[in-house]
Order: C-alpha cells, then sequence, then structure tokens
C-alpha cells in the first residue's frame, strides 16, 4: 500500500525513514494560519488546532493521491491561552525565548490519516515541557552557537540539538517532541494493514 507523508518536515521524514518505511513526501498546499484562524476565534484548543492543522495537510494531499494511506501531521506549542507560531528573525527569536524562561509550554503533536477523502484515525500527543530560569547572555549565547537553524522551530530551539540545554524538566515522549507521535502511528498503520511487524 503506497505511502505519503503530507509534509516537506526534515524531521519528520527522518522518523520514517529510521522506521524503515517506504513513503513519498508532499508537502501540503494549504495556508495554516487560514485554517487556523476560525478555530482560534472559536476557542478552539491547541489539540484540536493541530488535529484540524494534520487532517487540512492529508486531505490536500490525498486528493491527487486517493488510493494512498496519506499522513498529516502538525504540531501546536501553547504556553497558557497563548499558541505561538515559528519566529522568522533572530531577534523575534530572542524575544520568544526570554518570553518562554523559566516556564512551561506544551506541545500538541497530532497525525491524521487520509484514504479515498476519508479520515481512517487520527491521534493528538501532548509534551509538557518546561525551560529553566536563564539570563540574556545565555540566550545569545545559545542563539549565536544554534545559527538560524532555530527559525525552523516554533519554540526557536531545536531539542534534538543544542536546545536540550534550555530545559529542567520534561514530560511527554521523544517523538511528540519531534512533531509525530510515533508510537500510536505504527499502531494505526499496523491496524491498516501498512505494516507487518
Amino acid at each position: 500500500m503506497k505511502l505519503i507523508l503530507a509534509s516537506g518536515s526534515p524531521f519528520r521524514k527522518a522518523l520514517l525513514s529510521n522506521a524503515g518505511f517506504t513513503f513519498d513526501a508532499i508537502p501540503a498546499g494549504i495556508d495554516e494560519r487560514q485554517v487556523e484562524a476560525p478555530l482560534a476565534a472559536a476557542g478552539s484548543g491547541p489539540q484540536d488546532i493541530a488535529l484540524a492543522l494534520a487532517e487540512a495537510k492529508a486531505r490536500d494531499v490525498s486528493v491527487k493521491n486517493p488510493d494512498a494511506l496519506t499522513i498529516g501531521s502538525d504540531q501546536v506549542l501553547s504556553m497558557g491561552r497563548d499558541i505561538f507560531h515559528k519566529c522568522t528573525t533572530m531577534a523575534e527569536a530572542r524575544e520568544r525565548l526570554l518570553q518562554m524562561s523559566g516556564r512551561e509550554h506544551l506541545l500538541d503533536s497530532a497525525f491524521v490519516i487520509v484514504r479515498h477523502n476519508a479520515v481512517l484515525t487520527k491521534h493528538v500527543s501532548r509534551a509538557s515541557m518546561t525551560f529553566r530560569t536563564f539570563t540574556e547572555r545565555e540566550i545569545d549565547t545559545y542563539l549565536e552557537e544554534a545559527g538560524e537553524g532555530v527559525l525552523g522551530s516554533v519554540g526557536a530551539y531545536q531539542f534534538e540539538g543544542l536546545g536540550i540545554r534550555l530545559f529542567e524538566k520534561i514530560e511527554g515522549d521523544y517523538f511528540t517532541i519531534i512533531g509525530m507521535p510515533m508510537l500510536p502511528l505504527l499502531s494505526a498503520l499496523r491496524e491498516l494493514g501498512a505494516i507487518d511487524a
């Protein structure tokens, strides 16, 4: 059964590749903020928004590949009632890290599998991440060492690299933090007959 990942994320592609999958990676052509805006206005929580974004991505790619199992995935970072998006400049990343210093934030990572325009399964996992309290100098040093790669992460950190230095406490699994809850995904793919083991 053909498998498609509706994403251009190198991290999600690596997770599937490392698990031994052969798949096509086709980025979805959706406007994420347009999908998110009415949900946020209606008071939807970050888990619902993550699922809606994952579904929109899967459906978008599935239209041209109806026979394939298409996996859409998305991650939402929230802190209190605020939902954050990727920073566009290093100055913005610095402000984000200062704002989050010493505080807890949540990462909700969702996947949705679509085939023949029907949602076959969906799942969202949550991780709780607490930054240690750091100084402006520590943030500047971190950003200088990590470079502009931090702009590819909604939290302005790359957990699998230097970003691990920023944390005091983590509750949740590695895959949820990276952006795709792999164990529930593998279970779903087994149930759908996409893998035997």
